[in-house]
């Protein structure tokens, strides 16, 4: 191969180069796209602050309380989707769960021929637990948080007025309904240990026929009054 061919070769192979650098060049200049002086909008995303206190659960309504405005036929209206697994009558049959006849405040896991869980069980202490409305509420709420290891699958009824006219509704599957729980009803506060008499109260007086208090040891004896004259 002469030198000419070679000449060739490289001066092809160079512009072949040079070809491509330019369109490289060429292409950024078009296809630019620069970022704007001020963004259209941020989008930030606030992380939780690791150790921070947790926002405040709201307080439960005493069912007590809910049950002060309670409606037991609204509540007969929700037992019927209880129907499939509970039966509701006197000397009713067990179905998935007992019979719910006289349920309140009948102990827990003492119906008679029903298999209850081992988790009802332990939950029922012997029959020392009863179902209270108390217990009641809490169990709809959730059954399975309430009771840990109960075999019931319902999932829950989350919202008060629902829960207050159910239980309503099973207080009336009795022959005797139990009384409803007074609403707001709290115990008479005592005064805390150590804490003053309030202002202007009386001294407690000595008992009747007490030994008056002795002088201190080692004290005078105090000097008689002189008479009146």
């Amino acid at each position: 191969m002469d030198s000419n061919e070679i000449n060739k070769l490289l001066g092809g192979f160079l512009g072949t180069c040079f070809l491509v650098f330019s369109i490289g060049l060429v292409s950024d200049g078009l296809f630019a796209s620069p970022a704007p002086e001020k963004p259209g909008f941020a989008i930030e995303a606030q992380e939780p602050t690791e150790g921070g206190p947790a926002a405040p659960a709201a307080e439960a309504k005493p069912i007590a309380d809910l049950l002060a405005t309670a409606n037991a036929e609204a509540g007969a209206a929700i037992f019927k989707k209880c129907q499939a697994c509970h039966s509701g009558e006197k000397g009713g049959p067990n179905k998935v769960g007992p019979d719910l006849w006289d349920i309140v405040d009948r102990p827990v896991a003492e119906h008679e021929g029903f298999a209850y869980s081992a988790g009802m069980k332990d939950f029922s202490k012997g029959g020392q637990e009863h179902w209270t409305y108390d217990n009641l509420n809490h169990f709809i709420t959730s059954p399975k948080k309430f009771v840990k290891g109960t075999a019931m699958g319902f999932a829950g009824l989350p919202k008060d007025e629902d829960r207050a006219n159910v239980i309503a509704y099973l207080r009336t599957l009795s022959d005797n309904p139990k009384p409803l729980p007074q609403p707001g009803a709290s115990a008479e506060a005592k005064p805390a240990e150590g804490a003053k008499p309030a202002e202007g109260a009386a001294p407690a007086k000595p008992a009747e026929g007490a030994a008056p208090a002795k002088p201190a040891e080692g004290s005078a004896p105090a000097k008689p009054a002189a008479p009146a004259q």
